[in-house]
Order: C-alpha cells, then sequence, then structure tokens
C-alpha cells in the first residue's frame, strides 16, 4: 500500500476545486525557528520552533514565541519541547502540531485551509526523516507538499546563478546544521551537512562560563552573549557583556563580565568543525568548478553567517573571497519561495 503522500501526489492535477480554497506556502522548517512564506502576501510566520503543553491533559498551551518564552519557567506540568533536532523530527507528534498551527496561522483561519507547500530539509537527510516531515505536512491539512534542500534555496535566496553552468559555494549554517553545497545546473554536485551550528554555538558558551566561571547559564543568556560580542577572531575593539547565571559553588544568583576574546575562544572548536567540512568540501571539487569557486568565492547565509568575522576566518583559513548574502536569516525561506513561481525549477530540485 503507498503511502498518504504518494497518493496525494499523484492525485495533485485533479483538484482544480480545492486549489480555490488554498494558498501556497513555503516553509523553512528550522531546528531554531520556522519562516513561512505565503505566495503574495511574503512572510507572514516567523516564530521559534516550539511548543509548550500539559502533560496531565495533553492540551497544547503555546506555539512558537510564547511557547520560547516559557523555557525554564513553567510548573513540573508543563513542558516546552523543540521538536526538531538537528535539523531533523525528534518528535513526530508535537512537529506535526506546530506545522498545523503555522499553517492555519499563516492563513488566519481554521477552516478550508489546504495550501500547497514547499518544505526545505537539510541535505543529508535520510529517507526515514523525509518520510516523516511529508507525513507531518499532509497530517497539518497540506493538499501537496515538495520538499527541497536548504543549501540550494540559500543559493537561489541569495540570488546566486544555480541555473547556470558554473560552480556556486554556499555555506547555510542554521540553528541545528550546517549545509556545505557545490551548486550547478540547477544540482547539487556535492555537499555536505555537519550538525554542528548555532545551537552549538550556544551550547560551547554555556560550557565554557561554566568550566571556567563556575556560573551556570541558560540557552537565552548564552545566545544573547554569542550575538553581541561573539566572533570567529579577535575583534579589533575589545568588548565585554555582564552574563548573569547561578553559581555552582554558592548556589545564588550572580553576575559576571565576559570578554569577546572568551568567547571567541569558546567557539573555536564549532567553527573549526565548520571549516573542515568546507575543506573536505573544496577537496572533492573538480578542477573546472575548482576555477570558477576562485574567481566567485563562496556566500554565507543562515542566522550563524551574523557571526562578527566569520566571514574573514573563512577567507584566511581558504584562500578564497568571501561574502555574507544581502539578508542572511531569510535567504532559505526566500528562496523557497520563488520555487512558488516556478514549478520547473521546482521539480529540477525536488527531493525525491
Amino acid at each position: 500500500m503507498r503511502p498518504e503522500w504518494e497518493t496525494r501526489r499523484s492525485f495533485q492535477n485533479l483538484r482544480p476545486l480545492a486549489s480555490l480554497f488554498s494558498e501556497d506556502l513555503a516553509i523553512d522548517m528550522g531546528t531554531v525557528n520556522t519562516r513561512v512564506y505565503a505566495k503574495n502576501r511574503g512572510i507572514v510566520v516567523n516564530e521559534p520552533s516550539a511548543i509548550a503543553f500539559d502533560e496531565s491533559t495533553g492540551e497544547v498551551q503555546a506555539v512558537g514565541k510564547e511557547a520560547k518564552e516559557m523555557v525554564g519557567r513553567t510548573p513540573g506540568r508543563i513542558k516546552v519541547i523543540k521538536p526538531l533536532k538537528d535539523g531533523v523530527i525528534a518528535d513526530f507528534k508535537v512537529t506535526e502540531k506546530m506545522l498545523s498551527y503555522f499553517i492555519q496561522k499563516a492563513h488566519q483561519r481554521t477552516t478550508l485551509v489546504h495550501p500547497r507547500v514547499i518544505i526545505s530539509v537539510p541535505s543529508e537527510i535520510t529517507q526515514v526523516e523525509r518520510r516523516a516531515v511529508m507525513d507531518a505536512a499532509y497530517r497539518a491539512k497540506a493538499a501537496e507538499a515538495y520538499l527541497v534542500e536548504q543549501a540550494m534555496m540559500a543559493a537561489i535566496g541569495a540570488g546566486l546563478p544555480v541555473s547556470k553552468p558554473g560552480g556556486n559555494l554556499v555555506i547555510d549554517i542554521g540553528g541545528g546544521t550546517t549545509d556545505v553545497a557545490l551548486i550547478s545546473m540547477s544540482g547539487i554536485v556535492y555537499s555536505r551537512s555537519v550538525r554542528t551550528a548555532g545551537n552549538h554555538m550556544d551550547e560551547a558558551i554555556m560550557n565554557y562560563v561554566k568550566r571556567k566561571y563556575g556560573l551556570l547559564i541558560g540557552e537565552r543568556t548564552a545566545e544573547q552573549i554569542k550575538i553581541e560580542i561573539g566572533s570567529a577572531s579577535p575583534l579589533g575593539k575589545p568588548a565585554t557583556m555582564q552574563a548573569r547565571g547561578r553559581s555552582l559553588v554558592e548556589g545564588i544568583p550572580r553576575a559576571i563580565s565576559v570578554e569577546d576574546n572568551e568567547i571567541c575562544e569558546a567557539l573555536n572548536e564549532c567553527l573549526s568543525t565548520i571549516v573542515k567540512a568546507i575543506r573536505v568540501l573544496l577537496e572533492c571539487t573538480p578542477p573546472e568548478l575548482s576555477a570558477d569557486i576562485s574567481d566567485r568565492g563562496l556566500i554565507l547565509a543562515g542566522g550563524g553567517a551574523l557571526l562578527w568575522n566569520l566571514d574573514k576566518r573563512i577567507r584566511d583559513e581558504t584562500g578564497l573571497p568571501v561574502c555574507v548574502a544581502d539578508d542572511p536569516l531569510y535567504s532559505v525561506v526566500l528562496g523557497t519561495a520563488k520555487l512558488l513561481d516556478d514549478f520547473t525549477l521546482l521539480r529540477r530540485v525536488a527531493v525525491d
């Protein structure tokens, strides 16, 4: 018996009436944030990938931004879950509920919502994980669902000429994964996906502060430190930031001051992993495409691209020109959105 998503897709040309009540959506379902682009309306949802529910009743208490604000502040019966881990679905049922909520919010109604959706996924997602995403989309009332690779979408969103013969190298640093891909003629020549990205940088900062200062800080504090003074190489002008947490020794709240060079040290291992993935890709690149990359360089996308001096570090370690996409946070969802009007390109890049 064929899976539900295969059956629905086989009848996609027989639903003109249903299309009258739907609105196509492009979804960047990330580990940290989910962004939804509605055709003709732009980005209509940009919220954390989180959901809070009452364990005693099973009722959903909050989704997205409201759920994230509950992290570490709820009674025992309220549990906040981030259903995606390292770019893939860790909790199928919770992901389905979260996706349903975001689709309904994008349409601003709860009935007659059967959109055609395009969802971006990491490059090295397994067949089982692909099926889980497709099933979640259809259970969330999607009429048709297509999967596309995040690295390809980041390249399209950044304006790279992916359909032409020539090497385009893109590094998409998200929350759970970093996708490194070489693209030519609407196809991925070679790609690597490493599960080291923004969340792992936050963890590295938390562990560093715990080890050096004996202070426990939360995820939100670590993320704020990364955003404000985190860097891939020392900043030209020293910067400091106050961090508040709980002392491991005294067990009471305490505040410390951390410097940018300390955070740079804390992030070094994560960044070395990302640079290593780029080097491995460059070693596997055909000579003609290597010449293209030497001329064009590479482009950084995703939230991790905003880390101070990351472009400088990659440039120093690879010798290639490096630039950051115009809108790195939204490169993936904007690239996915372009496929809503170009089904010829969608057929070429969709994951089977």
